[in-house]
């Protein structure tokens, strides 16, 4: 969900980009990125609200990850911990997980400001760091997924940390939105890349010849194919429409471009059985 402002000049490539190398680019990007962030978005997204994407959609109006109250709950690529703090408030024990330490900064200040505090770690999607079968409900609000090459291992550390039958819910740039620039405008809707296309985005620093930021594209059909391949069962595809009166212009995100086509995909799945690997 980030309408990638980057500080350093940077030049754009197509290229493949490996897991250490788009970790090593992700967390210092969204650590530069994270004061901005937060003061741009933070009233729209609530201190302890949950949101699922620019359209506005909310937990309580989607109810995907379902009733969570005294249920353990881990939100990957946490941020400053709305969802959680939502999540808490309705009852659930909810952790947070992101690579970016600015942000968890944010996330302690939000702890002081409301009183909700969210227990939160510094980490990877690809390398969860808790026990086998201690999360009732797993998520991710456009999160970590997106900038993760490794997705099928992230995959699996949900399944892994996820308890029989449990929960996995996740919101990403609509896949179709792939094909079309970055642009909010209508110059922004013209199709001028492919949709199977899975090359990495990526963003090198001018000044020192390194990767500054990745983001990666998988299909509707390779998200399918991972779930499936891990043992969950799809049985949430949300594709949220712009709401009518909603002025909010977020990065590629914006009315003329929402009453058109989808920005985001909501997708929820149940942990139904355990994958052999």
């Amino acid at each position: 969900m980030q309408e990638h402002w980057p500080h350093p000049l940077v030049r754009v490539e197509r290229r493949p980009v490996g897991e250490a190398e788009s970790r090593a680019a992700n967390g210092p990007d969204w650590d530069r990125y994270a004061d901005e962030y937060q003061a741009t978005h933070g009233e729209f997204l609530g201190d302890a609200g949950f949101v699922w994407g620019p359209e506005g959609l909310t937990e309580e109006q989607a109810r995907v990850l379902g009733d969570v109250s005294g249920k353990d709950v881990l939100e990957v690529g946490s941020g400053a911990g709305q969802c959680s703090r939502w999540v808490r408030c309705q009852g659930g024990r909810s952790f947070g997980l992101d690579l970016s330490h600015r942000q968890l900064q944010h996330s302690r200040r939000l702890d002081e400001q409301t009183g909700i505090a969210v227990p939160s770690v510094l980490g990877t999607a690809t390398s969860l760091p808790f026990r086998d079968a201690s999360f009732d409900v797993v998520f991710c609000s456009f999160g970590a997924l997106q900038f993760v090459s490794e997705i099928d291992l992230a995959v699996a550390e949900t399944a892994r940390v996820l308890r029989p039958g449990g929960r996995f819910a996740f919101s990403i740039t609509h896949p179709t939105r792939w094909m079309f620039p970055d642009d909010p405008t209508e110059a922004g809707l013209v199709a001028s890349q492919s949709y199977w296309d899975r090359t990495p985005y990526v963003e090198v620093d001018e000044a020192t010849g390194e990767v500054a930021y990745v983001e990666h594209h998988r299909t509707l059909g390779d998200w399918v194919a991972l779930l499936a391949g891990r043992g969950f069962s799809i049985t949430t595809l949300l594709e949220p429409e712009w709401p009518e009166g909603h002025d909010r212009l977020w990065g590629g995100w914006s009315a003329v471009r929402g009453r058109l086509t989808p920005g985001t995909a909501i997708i929820g799945a149940d942990l139904t059985a355990r994958a052999d690997g």
